[in-house]
């Protein structure tokens, strides 16, 4: 039985399952630039991030792999034709090189660290441009090619599952959710909402689960919002999926490019909330932006206690 066997075993007997905690903005904590991951740069940081969460209780990890796509390279250039005219020569195969890169230390990590407990490396994958600007999606053509490419190499590289989040449109999820399939993984989904517990295009929970219900994600979740937010969402996702629900809000605030650290949400301030999406009926809780190993600690002990 495979690490990830498990925790859906669990899942679905309805066992609660920590994900772990913000990535990005630990790297950042730790006086890192997270701008180019650092997976080939700092392998060693990343390693050890990875197994901070795992002893700290996380039965999940993500890859430090959030918007490592091609399509954030060629972003820089007019086209195609002038990255490679202009560009660095290895532009091209950078993105897939370091996915791989990525999963290998979470691999790693768990290797080193996890002592026979079962944890799943979950590859972390969003959309394809600014996760809170639905607005500037490509097509859905472009996204199936891109989607697809990425999924391929996450599944080559031996992730457990896929973990799309903090996705802002249906048809994103749709379209992400359909390329880790077809690669042969399983998947969660994560959306990000408003206060009103909406997604950004305006479309609802409701009009989410209905296009994803078919394509069957293990887990359909709220993430990188405040922690109010993501009771709102929550509770708007539970009124219309019966199957495994969670949540992962963000702490802090961001400050572009990067993210400003507060002290509203300390460890024992998130548990608190945590034990109310408990109550609710999240059986997938965790930490996004700002959170860190003692957040998911706190977690692990608190409500498992």
């Amino acid at each position: 039985m495979s690490n990830y066997d498990v925790i859906r075993e669990r899942l679905e007997a309805g066992e609660l399952i920590i994900l772990d905690g913000g990535i990005g903005t630990e790297i950042l904590r730790r006086n890192l630039s997270w701008a180019d991951h650092q997976v080939t740069g700092s392998p060693d940081a990343i390693r050890g991030l990875h197994e901070d969460y795992i002893r700290a209780g996380a039965d999940v990890i993500t890859t430090n792999s959030f918007q490592l796509a091609r399509r954030s390279f060629l972003s820089h250039f007019r086209d195609e034709a002038h990255m490679r005219q202009v560009g660095a020569a290895e532009l091209g195969a950078r993105a897939a090189e370091m996915l791989a890169a990525s999963v290998e230390l979470a691999k790693e990590a768990r290797a080193n660290v996890a002592a026979g407990r079962s944890v799943a490396i979950a590859g972390a994958v969003t959309t394809l441009e600014w996760c809170f600007r639905p607005d500037l999606a490509p097509p859905a053509h472009e996204m199936r090619s891109e989607y697809r490419e990425i999924m391929d190499v996450m599944a080559e590289a031996g992730v457990d599952l896929i973990l799309l989040e903090t996705v802002n449109s249906v048809t994103e999820a749709t379209v992400g959710l359909e390329a880790a399939r077809q690669a042969g993984l399983r998947c969660w989904v994560g959306f990000v909402c408003d206060e009103r517990g909406a997604l950004f295009t305006g479309e609802t929970m409701a009009d989410a689960e209905k296009a994803l219900a078919p394509l069957e994600p293990d887990a359909v979740l709220v993430n990188c919002v405040p922690p109010d937010d993501a009771t709102t969402g929550l509770r708007e996702l539970l009124a219309v999926r019966s199957g495994p629900c969670g949540v992962y809000p963000h702490i802090g605030r961001f400050d572009p490019p990067e993210w400003f650290f507060t002290d509203e949400y300390p460890p024992p301030r998130l548990l608190e909330e945590a034990r109310r999406w408990r109550e609710m009926g999240a059986r997938v809780i965790g930490g996004c932006c700002g959170t860190t190993p003692d957040h998911i600690r706190a977690l692990a002990t608190g409500l498992n206690s």
